[in-house]
């Protein structure tokens, strides 16, 4: 089963929850965000740029 829940914050990629898996990052201020750029944010975080 394939439901939609919502948009990425960042990119407004469609996030489903698959097979009662939620398939996305859900963040502390109730955003969605994608794997791809939940995980852009952690290497900026890492890794500021000057």
């Amino acid at each position: 089963m394939k439901e939609l829940v919502g948009s990425c914050k960042c990119c407004n990629k469609n996030i489903y929850c698959l097979d009662g898996f939620f398939n996305g990052i859900h963040t502390e201020n109730n955003e969605i965000l994608c794997f791809e750029c939940y995980q852009n944010l952690l290497q900026e975080k890492e890794n500021p740029q000057s």
